[in-house]
């Protein structure tokens, strides 16, 4: 571990400034505390790090305690990509799900009351939401992250989710600048592609950043893609050309840029982290995010002395260091304030609740039981009598998303209908076989066909082929991109598969009502 300066001058204090690392463990480690008490002005959380909403408050009150002002980040997107309820699944749908339904005001309601939650915690930057528009429908890693693939319906909704969020005090970070929808390439695995020209750029993709800007969003987060009409030989997260000529100049934007990831593989792979992250700064980021899977005290050292050696080698502007880390710290003063603010007594209920929706605590479900889309075969759908029998038809969970979040219908069924019973199933050449197996394990039971992004999935479609010609009765939950021709008795679109989904489908399927 090398320590190139002094812990307590300026230049080091600026490097460490622009970090936004992360740390394993439900408390603070000791390294941590230390170098926020030498510069370090953000901490990101994932879902290693949050236990409950009590003890993550304790969490944050103790990385306060060090200093008032650190940012504390989380990237809880609500819906499929939730750390929050990592271990449970979200409480509010996904973007997808507030885009079917398209009800602004709803969207903006879904987002105070995560904000809500998330201020009550202690965290105040949510690196949220996804502007990115779904373009193309086999893109791996956006999907139901996305508003949908209608440019001004991201826009409005990415707007209003700003707002939402941001009038509970918790600073929005709309990603992934200029775009990450047209792309079939997952950015943690390599570096995707976009061969657009710059006339479709600017039509299609830049709308709802725009849109984002004008909603006042307190940053903006890079995009680890190759746009060969604006930079053909760097990323845009380390392209002076898209952060700041396109994205400070043309667009005019005066926030917070902060990266993705530096340890996802579109960069690492190719120029390192210490590499990329002089190289992010030097073209017009503010904030490096890294974390997620780099966790530890060396990452940061080693961050901070590349900068510093860069700044002292002359391969980096140290007014370009001085100017990042300056805005480090005035958005860590926004949300400080934002915490000090005083409220009206019932204010954050009122920003929770939509008109004739319920409960700011129950926006979410409302939410979800809106976004529901049915589509019933000729015979009436006549709900399960008994107990039924799930059937999980499982793809691998990209890496944003990650495996250790529920999801499904199962435990909602079962919380409906006693003794639901169920099974998970993954790829295989075999459909026939998986059909049988899933016939077999269910017996007399309603078998419950689950998917997510069938239509990206050839397998699945022959599975559940194979289980509805076998028992016309099956009932299909498809719980990503409804992109495949409804199958089944009943064909259920949840457009995402946070725990408020399934929740919604349960009580379609066990006739319960609520959709």
């Amino acid at each position: 571990m090398t320590t190139l300066v002094s812990t307590s001058d300026t230049l080091t204090r600026d490097a460490l400034a622009v970090l936004q690392p992360g740390f394993t463990g439900t408390t603070a480690p000791d390294w941590l505390l230390r170098r926020i008490g030498e510069g370090l002005s953000a901490v990101g959380l994932f879902g290693r790090n949050i236990a409950s909403p009590e003890q993550l408050a304790a969490l944050t009150a103790q990385l306060r305690a060090e200093r008032d002002d650190v940012l504390v980040a989380i990237d809880e997107e609500g819906g499929d990509v939730t750390r929050l309820e990592v271990h449970t699944g979200s409480s509010f749908p996904g973007n997808h799900a507030l885009g079917v339904v398209d009800d602004t005001g709803l969207t903006r309601a879904v987002a105070a009351e995560l904000g809500r939650r998330l201020a009550a915690c202690g965290v105040d930057l949510n690196w949220a939401p996804s502007a990115d528009i779904n373009s193309d429908p086999d893109n791996p890693v956006i999907g139901v992250r996305s508003f949908g693939a209608d440019r001004e319906l991201v826009e409005r909704h990415t707007a209003a989710y700003v707002e939402g969020l941001q009038s509970a005090g918790v600073a929005a970070c709309t990603k992934h600048f200029p775009g990450h929808g047209d792309t079939n390439v997952d950015s943690h695995h390599a570096l995707p592609r976009v061969d657009v020209d710059l006339a479709t750029l600017h039509a299609r993709e830049l709308g709802p950043f725009r849109a984002a800007a004008a909603a006042g969003s307190k940053a903006v987060m890079s995009a680890h893609i190759l746009l060969p009409a604006l930079d053909p030989d760097r990323p845009a997260t380390l392209s002076p050309q898209i952060l700041t000529g396109l994205l400070r100049e043309e667009l005019g934007y005066q926030g917070l840029i902060v990266t993705d990831g530096m340890e996802m593989q579109a960069i690492a792979a190719t120029y390192g982290i210490e590499r990329g992250s002089v190289l992010a700064i030097a073209a017009g980021a503010d904030a490096i995010c890294v974390g997620g899977g780099l966790a530890d005290e060396e990452t940061v050292l080693r961050l901070r002395d590349a900068l510093v050696t860069a700044v002292r080698n002359g391969d980096l502007p140290e007014e370009r260091l001085v100017d990042a880390a300056a805005r480090v710290r005035a958005l860590a003063d926004w949300t400080r304030r934002a915490r000090g603010a005083e409220r009206e007594p019932g204010a954050a209920s009122e920003e929770g609740t939509a008109p004739g929706s319920g409960s700011g605590a129950d926006i979410g479900l409302v939410a979800a039981r809106r976004a529901v889309k049915l589509t019933a075969a000729r015979l009436p759908y006549e709900p399960p009598a008994a107990a039924p029998y799930v059937a999980a038809l499982a793809p691998v969970a990209n890496i944003a998303v990650g495996d250790e979040t529920p999801w499904g219908v199962a435990a909602e069924l079962d919380a409906l209908l006693p003794g639901t019973a169920s099974g998970s199933y993954g790829e295989t050449d075999d459909a026939r076989g998986l059909a049988d197996d899933v016939l077999a394990a269910a017996g007399d039971r309603r078998i419950v066909a689950v998917v997510r992004d069938a239509h990206r999935h050839p397998w699945m479609v022959r599975a559940l082929d194979a289980l509805v010609a076998a028992r016309p009765d099956v009932v299909v939950v498809e719980m990503g991109v409804n992109g495949a021709e409804p199958r089944g008795a009943l064909h259920i679109a949840t457009h995402g598969a946070a725990r408020v989904c399934g929740r919604a489908a349960a009580e379609v399927i066990a006739g319960a009502g609520g959709a």
